[in-house]
């Protein structure tokens, strides 16, 4: 691929051992379940500590606001300054932030300790996927699949043991046990991440640069879009929701203008722009901003549907999530070998096989309004994550194929940036959606937000197929950078 102009790769690409990934899909997990979970447990952490609608949203949303703006400095660091270090620093962080959200006393205290999850959650996650894409060919393939399964997993799970550990109501406990699950998980996870991660790669004595202005400028733009987007709907979208929204686009804009300006003189930006000359990073990024801008809004529409439309409590809300779990799982474990013999077609079929699933729930839900079968709609969710789980692994793998392990970091912090972003844009232009369409009906909400959906995956669909036509998308071939 002579399309992109990054500066040579020094580290030797290495295997990926099985302690090794277990302790980064740990990791993966916590991270997507603390994000997810919070929805299913808002109703009783908002009787509890006596919180308010912006409180509640706050704490539902701050967590993504801080992971989102910090993701692209995480995965910097993890560049200049040690993987394993960054990573060990962001699960101890990540346990003592959830240790401190599973005893806050009131709303404020809570709202401030999930801020700094996220955050701690922003560190340690770049470090994953810098460490996978770092990997050989093959095992960088066998280590997205079940990176695949475990983000995928993680973000069931939210649904289906937050509803049951929150019903359960352990020791008195109730919503906080969602976050003190966390501390002896993270404590042993760091502990072995310490021992056996790689050691860092011995560096030039030429001092590492942070870029603190496009940290700076990359945190804000995206604050000012995140914020809104989150919080426009519940409130009405009021002036300040369009003003910061407008606001983000010429400070993102200036941030981008000051990477160039910072590369050109020779500094060390914080994200590379030549990453952008390469077509499989471009088309790659493009494709998951649209597939999951589709799955985070699907997630929100789903659960409103199964718990306000058929009024089903938190716990039997999740139990129809069990399905979509174990259909992931399976798709995301094959997809990678079935990629290996007939190459992007599977991601393409993956995301037609979702579309079709949720056209078939968008027509049961409008079928059956308040009334829809939950058996049916448990089975359909099941076709949609098949179909998901052939989409997710190899979608992430192949917008970092050609990235050079020096920034392996920056561009998956870069890539997972996207992703939170297109989740809250799906959530609040999809979410407006369904409220719109429901007050015919929560069935017709369902039904209209299904089709949103099932376009965002033609259009993934699409992308993949335009970028493996000059196959800048290719995955089935050794990284070439």
């Amino acid at each position: 691929m002579a399309t992109a102009t990054l500066r040579p790769a020094a580290p030797t690409r290495r295997a990926v051992p099985g302690g090794v990934l277990a302790v980064l899909l740990t990791a993966t997990f916590m991270a997507q379940f603390d994000f997810f979970v919070v929805n299913v447990a808002a109703p009783s952490i908002r009787h509890d500590l006596h919180a308010s609608q912006s409180g509640l949203e706050l704490v539902v949303g701050g967590y993504a606001f801080a992971y989102a703006a910090a993701l692209v400095l995480g995965g910097r660091l993890g560049d200049l300054f040690s993987r394993r270090r960054v990573f060990v620093l962001g699960m101890l962080g990540f346990t003592v932030t959830s240790a401190l959200c599973g005893i806050a006393a009131n709303p404020g205290e809570l709202v401030a300790a999930r801020l700094a999850q996220g955050l701690t959650a922003a560190l340690m996650l770049p470090q994953v996927l810098g460490l996978i894409s770092s990997a050989g060919a093959a095992e960088r393939q066998r280590a997205m699949a079940w990176y695949g399964v475990a983000a995928g997993l993680g973000s069931i799970a939210g649904q289906v043991l937050g509803g049951l550990l929150v019903t359960a109501d352990i020791a008195g406990l109730g919503w906080r046990l969602i976050f003190l699950a966390n501390v002896p998980v993270g404590a042993i996870g760091a502990a072995l991440a310490a021992r056996i991660l790689p050691a860092p790669a011995r560096r030039s004595a030429r001092r590492a640069a942070l870029d603190p202005f496009g940290a700076l400028g990359l945190a804000l733009g995206l604050g000012l879009a995140l914020v809104p987007l989150t919080m426009g709907r519940s409130a009405g979208w009021p002036w300040w929701t369009w003003a910061c929204m407008a606001a983000s686009v010429p400070v993102l804009a200036a941030t981008a203008g000051w990477q160039l300006m910072l590369s050109r003189r020779g500094g060390e930006p914080l994200i590379e722009p030549s990453l952008f000359r390469a077509p499989s990073f471009r088309s790659g990024l493009l494709a998951n901003f649209a597939f999951m801008a589709c799955f985070a809004s699907y997630m929100f529409t789903l659960a409103l549907l199964l718990q306000t439309g058929l009024r089903l409590d938190a716990f039997r809300a999740g139990l129809v999530f069990a399905p979509a779990g174990i259909g992931f799982s399976v798709s995301a474990l094959l997809a990678p070998r079935l990629v290996r013999r007939y190459g992007p077609a599977v991601m393409v079929a993956g995301a037609a096989v979702a579309a079709l699933g949720l056209a078939a729930l968008g027509s049961i839900a409008a079928a059956g309004g308040d009334h829809a079968p939950v058996p049916w709609i448990a089975v359909v969710a099941a076709v949609i994550s098949l179909g998901n789980g052939a989409v997710v692994p190899s979608l992430i793998s192949a917008a970092l194929h050609d990235v050079p392990p020096q920034h392996a970091g920056a561009a998956a912090g870069a890539l997972s940036t996207a992703q939170q972003f297109a989740g809250a844009a799906g959530v609040a232009v999809i979410g407006t959606l369904y409220f719109t369409k429901a007050a015919a009906g929560q069935g017709a909400g369902m039904a209209w937000a299904a089709a949103a959906d099932a376009l965002l995956l033609l259009i993934v669909a699409g992308l993949v197929l335009a970028a493996a036509r000059p196959k800048s998308l290719t995955i089935t071939k050794g990284n070439t950078a």
